[in-house]
């Protein structure tokens, strides 16, 4: 949740606003004209490749919590 910024209780429509928020932030191709250096630009790169990979990780462990509370 501290990944999302967010707090219980939230929504699946906040959830997923916040995800697309933080993928479109680490998204690794982002890098690409930020630098011409291409040493920094593989850092930043590999750095949005992990980042990415925890936001999704995140949103799936989210996403089970939020079904798992809907159903009766």
């Amino acid at each position: 949740m501290q990944l999302f910024n967010l707090s219980l209780p939230f929504t699946h429509e906040t959830l997923t606003q916040r995800y697309e928020e933080a993928r479109r932030t680490w998204y690794p191709s982002r890098y690409a004209g930020l630098t011409n250096n291409p040493g920094k630009y593989m850092e930043m790169y590999k750095k949005g490749e992990v980042k990415t990979k925890e936001i999704q990780a995140a949103y799936q462990l989210l996403l089970t919590y939020l079904n798992a509370q809907q159903k009766p």
